[in-house]
């Protein structure tokens, strides 16, 4: 038996037996030219979601702006992965600026591997080297030193970037592979008021942090933080680019085109998934769960405090940072030898995210084996 403490990288927020989303998929093997068509082919049949038995893109869509409106937030453009929404949410803030020459990212960040996304990363140097780079990419620390810098930065009398021309700045709730960095809400705020003041169109990365990882839908929920787009993968099973309609391009095949984003298959599992978390209340149950593992992976520091030098989460995004690389990754091992599954992220953490539905006694077992491990491990 393995007790799966990754999620499939968050991808997988109920898990893999839950029973309606799993009943619903038995009914996809039935075989209908809509299940294995796209979104262009069903949408041009008329279909609405009133019209059809299993969920399809348009079900997902609705889904995403009956959440995200109140935020001013209207249209969702589905792709492939979560690398492809950054890269369309990128694509249409440079659409939006009138000299687009500047975008900002923060240290440790991840945003995807596809080029353009990848001109944003700051985690780690393997994904860049070598590769081409949009150019006009600044970079900050992901802190508020780091923000006092961007501020010189955009100084109108004295800095060296332009504000108008400043495409938009992207950072994440919660970092991922950067290391699960929990920022404190003066940072997030902070960020916010800057680029209000400047008008700069800011981009939330949910890919690994949103659709209730964190206890609520959103991460940037948690804070002082207003997004003008955010970006939405893993969970979803499809990349969403979720936005006010007014920001999107009017020109028609402007931003971009896909023949396999919003298929029926992902659509089923995008939809039930958040349908389960508000259905059975998963974001009270995440951040309450969470609140109850942080206190017990605490516990466990104190009882390794020259091995375990921090912990730290949000929600079920949890995290145990150790003292050096060599321990993280040895510690990875012999947990998943004892039947726990996790995960590396940053340069010595190891990250922990269990389903949203997880149960008390998992969270129990898990910090046994953890215990177990470390132990085994040693000094």
């Amino acid at each position: 038996m393995l007790l799966d403490f990754t999620s499939h990288v968050a991808a997988a927020p109920l898990g893999y037996n839950n029973p309606k989303l799993m009943d619903k998929l038995k009914e996809f093997d039935l075989v209908d030219p809509l299940k294995i068509a796209g979104q262009d082919f069903y949408v041009s049949t008329g279909g609405t979601p009133e019209d059809t038995e299993l969920p399809g893109p348009a079900h997902l869509m609705n889904t995403l702006t009956d959440i995200t409106d109140q935020y001013g937030m209207d249209t969702v453009f589905l792709s492939n992965s979560g690398a492809e929404a950054v890269e369309n949410a990128m694509k249409v803030c440079y659409d939006n600026c009138e000299q687009p020459k500047y975008g900002l990212t923060f240290e440790g960040a991840f945003h995807g591997r596809t080029l353009g996304a990848l001109s944003l990363n700051r985690s780690k140097s393997v994904h860049r080297r070598g590769f081409p780079e949009l150019s006009g990419i600044h970079d900050v620390p992901h802190s508020m030193a780091g923000v006092e810098r961007l501020r010189e930065k955009l100084d109108p009398k004295h800095g060296h970037i332009p504000p108008e021309q400043v495409a938009f700045l992207i950072l994440e709730p919660v970092q991922g592979e950067g290391g699960y960095q929990v920022p404190e809400p003066e940072f997030m705020r902070a960020v916010n008021d800057l680029c209000t003041e400047h008008d700069i169109p800011l981009i939330a990365d949910e890919i690994q942090s949103g659709v209730g990882r964190t206890g609520k839908m959103w991460a940037s929920n948690h804070y002082d933080f207003e997004p003008d787009v955010i970006t939405s993968a893993k969970a979803l099973r499809v990349g969403a680019t979720i936005s006010s309609e007014e920001i999107f391009p009017d020109e028609k095949s402007r931003l971009s085109s896909t023949w396999g984003a919003g298929d029926i298959l992902s659509s089923i599992q995008g939809t039930l998934t958040v349908a389960a978390i508000q259905e059975h209340d998963l974001l009270t149950h995440a951040e309450q769960a969470g609140e109850r593992f942080v206190g017990q992976l605490e516990e466990l520091q104190a009882d390794h405090p020259e091995t375990v030098v921090d912990v730290r989460g949000l929600g079920l995004m949890t995290a145990i940072e150790f003292d050096t690389k060599e321990r993280r990754e040895a510690v990875v091992d012999a947990a998943l030898k004892r039947g726990l599954l996790t995960l590396g992220c940053g340069q010595k953490t190891l990250r922990l995210l269990p389903p949203l539905d997880v149960r008390d006694r998992e969270l129990d077992i898990a910090v046994d084996l953890l215990d177990d491990a470390i132990d085994h491990v040693g000094s």
